[in-house]
């Protein structure tokens, strides 16, 4: 790995980056690199994988193998998860910008400086600030830091022209707890000599944490005073080659100042000395070291090649028309920042292709491989970082990602891009090549698969099946029921990213159908697909995935059961992942759905519209009609009033008492229990919207009114009952009317409420994978929306279910801005790589086996 380095740091007040921005290149994309025509511009532009946005400038980064620091201009360095994207923690300490940062080769030490004059060291385990080093003399910004492993000291290069040093290895003979040395309490020429006015602009301060961190004041003699003539602005480690003139067995410090000179040093008995002196026309920002060959980005804009066997410029490229800010290296390629641009280099800088990064200045780069995978990290002064998937920029790696996580999220923005809108002709050929797609990936997987073919050309649904393969393998069968279709998220314009193009920005995943569902059912798939490539999946696994769910489901239920031959008779457990937290902080496990009826009820006149003026006050209006019907269903409390519409719901037991009571000790929730018992486990009644016939004006009696409502029904009512009755109360109601309107009733669609055994075998394992995945045991919720497939699964195969919701509650699903959160899919992926794992065979259960 090389870190990249930069040294200027403006804020443009550049806000708003859109997270899909990445520009088409072209030969004049910021009329700066005046290309040779006879060297072609390659088109490859790398994938952004993540994207955060911050709040301030972003004037350094570093990575260790778990984390990305960014150190920025509010003072602190924030860190985010390498894995998860997640932010995890906020180091402070720093008085000023963090200019710097330095990742240790071991990984085990960050290394920060700041405008405040201040070197810090933390532990990049446990992001614990362990040492505060400082100068005993006034140094300004602390532009450049790095550390070398082979010395155990650390260096740092400064506003004031020095190059300073510790080694870590003797630091307890300098260690101390009084602040009074620290540069803020230190009478300071520059910062508090009166200026204009007779004014002064003091040091900032410095935060100490509560518990005093171990003090180091530099000695005297560790420092070179004037090591450029200039700020001295980056520095890098080179150990040459062996056959080499400097191929010993030794590091050597390069550094880039001001003055335009690239120093190489050696520390010899002690003593930091200049070794070289590479002079380059105006000051050097930035650089990186690829074998043999320094490269140095300059404030001009031009990138020089130095070849550091032989001392000697070698090749030097007007890159960019503003100056390179931040430039890093990795196998063959250089990466050059500067406003707005990234350009990729060959290492004799042919430039191979450029990008849009940020809405303003790169400030830092830094190029790492993780998980056998390159990436490019930028940040800037849009206040953002970005994280780039460069592995593509070298042929010969290809890692196999084929199950790894970073293939997981590859695989749900192809899911994301399909436009699968059910209940739309326009949609339709992109709901088939889902459906095509979804095969393909569980084929490939391992899985058989197949297509079922739905009634009256709706979309197909998938079935894919994993037969257990471990050596200790069961006969448990489990099936896990999701649906790859979503709502329209098209006509809103309040959509922040492109909704059919997956954007991860802050730890979270944006796009149309990401939470709901095509997440929570790309994790199982993963988890059941390693499980059985790793030859350890002990359950065998079915999906179906169907693509009508938004729809009601329709064709769903009668293509199961005539396939269930296919499918299988042997169903253990039914398993779903569709609905969300109570919150975003508190895992939850759902037991129970509210059923649904949908109707539509119109009232008709056989005579046209009207006008008001002409024909008002003659006849019965079929609008006055409608309204009068739908206000006999509820009284003024908002109680239904259908004739024993609540008779059959069951009082709470006391088992259900408790869970809600523990939902009740949870303060984030902030939900009350009658609240809940009203959304989950009663019973309601919705009007949706009343349409008429006619022009949209004030003076028409349309003769047709109409209107959508819909009964939610919970566990004990029947469904086609509760449908019988409400029809018959209407009838009835609009009878006593003696109208000679005309009342009409259709039942659109109805689904079965569902309620689960929250002690079955099922919820205990599910309750334990969450507890090791979470840290916490899960809430035990229900729901008062409706998924129809659940209940009709249970009674098709005689199988209970149990339901895990992936996301949380501020997920919008159906609605603008859909996202999940990273943490929670890799989580998901993890509880269902438990259950496929532990999940019992029923009949063993049932016989004590």
């Amino acid at each position: 790995m090389v870190n990249g380095t930069s040294a200027l740091f403006a804020d443009s007040g550049a806000k708003g980056w859109p997270l899909s921005r990445i520009a088409t290149p072209s030969l004049d994309d910021d009329g700066s690199y005046d290309t040779d025509a006879k060297v072609p511009l390659s088109e490859y532009i790398p994938s952004i994988v993540h994207r955060w946005q911050q709040s301030n400038s972003i004037l350094s980064l570093a990575a260790s193998d778990r984390y990305i620091f960014a150190g920025t201009g509010g003072n602190e360095i924030q860190v985010f998860g390498t894995e998860t994207y997640q932010q995890v923690g906020t180091l402070t300490g720093h008085g000023g910008s963090v200019l710097c940062l330095y990742v240790s080769t071991r990984k085990s030490l960050l290394f920060s400086g700041g405008s405040d004059s201040i070197l810090k060291v933390w532990d990049t385990d446990s992001l614990k600030e362990l040492y505060t080093i400082y100068s005993v003399s006034d140094i300004g910004d602390i532009f450049a830091v790095l550390y070398s492993e082979m010395l155990e000291t650390v260096f740092f290069g400064s506003q004031n022209a020095s190059i300073q040093w510790c080694n870590m290895t003797t630091i307890d003979r300098h260690t101390s707890l009084d602040k009074s040395g620290l540069p803020s309490n230190r009478f300071s020429k520059f910062f508090n000599s009166s200026g204009p006015g007779g004014k002064s602009s003091p040091m900032p301060k410095e935060t100490m944490l509560a518990v005093p961190q171990t003090l180091i004041e530099l000695p005297y003699h560790n420092v070179v005073p004037y090591a450029h003539f200039g700020y001295v602005y980056c520095m890098l480690i080179y150990q040459p080659p062996v056959h080499t003139p400097l191929g010993i067995a030794e590091e050597y410090i390069l550094s880039g100042g001001g003055d335009g000179n690239v120093n190489l040093w050696a520390m010899r008995n002690g003593t930091f000395v200049c070794l070289r002196k590479l002079s380059n026309s105006t000051s050097v920002l930035c650089m990186t070291v690829m074998d043999t060959f320094l490269y140095c980005g300059l404030t001009d804009g031009v990138i020089n090649i130095w070849d550091l066997d032989a001392f000697q410029l070698i090749k030097s490229v007007q890159a960019h028309k503003e100056d390179v800010l931040s430039i890093a290296s990795f196998g063959n390629c250089v990466f050059s920042g500067s406003a707005g641009y990234v350009r990729k280099w060959s290492r004799d800088l042919s430039l191979g292709s450029r990008w849009e990064c940020h809405n303003g200045l790169i400030l830092s780069t830094i190029a790492v491989e993780r998980d056998k995978r390159r990436v490019l990290i930028t940040g800037g002064n849009d206040d953002s970082i970005a994280l780039w998937d460069i592995t593509d920029s070298f042929p010969n790696c290809r890692p196999d990602l084929s199950f790894a996580n970073d293939q997981l999220l590859a695989s749900l923005a192809t899911f994301v891009s399909f436009r699968t809108v059910s209940g739309s002709e326009e949609y339709l050929a992109d709901c088939r090549r889902c459906a095509t797609f979804l095969k393909s990936l569980l084929k490939k997987f391992g899985a058989a698969s197949h297509l079922i073919v739905t009634d009256n050309n709706r979309n197909p649904i998938v079935y894919g099946r994993f037969s257990a393969n471990a050596s200790d393998k069961t006969d448990t069968t489990v099936l896990f029921y999701g649906h790859y279709d979503v709502i329209d998220a098209s006509g809103s314009g309040k959509w922040e990213t492109e909704p059919h193009s997956l954007s991860g920005l802050n730890g979270y995943l944006y796009g149309r159908g990401v939470s709901d569902n095509k997440g929570p059912v790309l994790a199982a798939v993963f988890a059941a697909a390693e499980l059985f490539q790793e030859g350890k999946l002990r359950t065998n696994v079915v999906f179906l995935i169907e693509g009508e769910e938004e729809c009601g489901s329709i064709g769903f239920q009668a293509s199961v059961s005539a396939k269930k031959d296919l499918i299988g008779h042997d169903i253990d457990w039914i398993l779903v992942s569709n609905s969300y937290w109570l919150d975003d902080e508190v895992p939850c496990l759902n037991y129970g759905l509210r059923g649904v009826i949908h109707l539509t009820v119109e009232v008709s006149s056989d005579r046209p519209d009207l006008h008001s003026g002409v024909d008002g006050g003659i006849d019965r209006e079929p609008l006055m009609d409608l309204t009068k019907l739908l206000a006999k269903l509820t009284d003024d409390a908002g109680k239904v009033l259908v004739p024993g519409f609540y008779e059959p719901v069951r009082p709470i037991t006391e088992a259900e008492e408790r869970l809600y009571g523990q939902i009740g000790q949870n303060s984030s929730i902030g939900l009350s229990k009658e609240l809940l018992m009203a959304k989950w486990r009663l019973p309601s009644l919705t009007v949706h919207a009343i349409n008429v016939s006619g022009p949209p004006n004030q003076t028409i009696i349309p003769h047709k009114a109409t209107a959508t409502i819909s009964l939610r029904i919970v566990p004990d009512q029947d469904t086609d009952a509760v449908s019988a009755t409400i029809q018959h109360c209407l009838v009835s109601q609009f009878a006593a009317f003696k109208s000679r309107n005309h009342l009409s009733i259709k039942v659109n669609r109805q689904a079965d409420a569902w309620l689960g055994d929250p002690e079955n075998a099922a919820f205990k394992t599910l309750a334990n994978a969450i507890k090791e995945a979470w840290g916490v045991y899960p809430l035990y919720i229900r729901e008062g929306g409706t998924i129809p497939a659940v209940r009709f699964l249970e009674k098709e195969f005689d199988a209970p279910a149990a339901q895990l919701p992936c996301g949380q509650a501020s997920d919008h699903a159906h609605l603008d801005n859909e996202r999940l959160r990273v943490l929670n899919l890799y989580n998901a992926k993890n509880i269902w790589r438990r259950a496929f794992d532990e999940l019992p065979n029923r009949a063993k259960l049932t016989n004590g086996l």
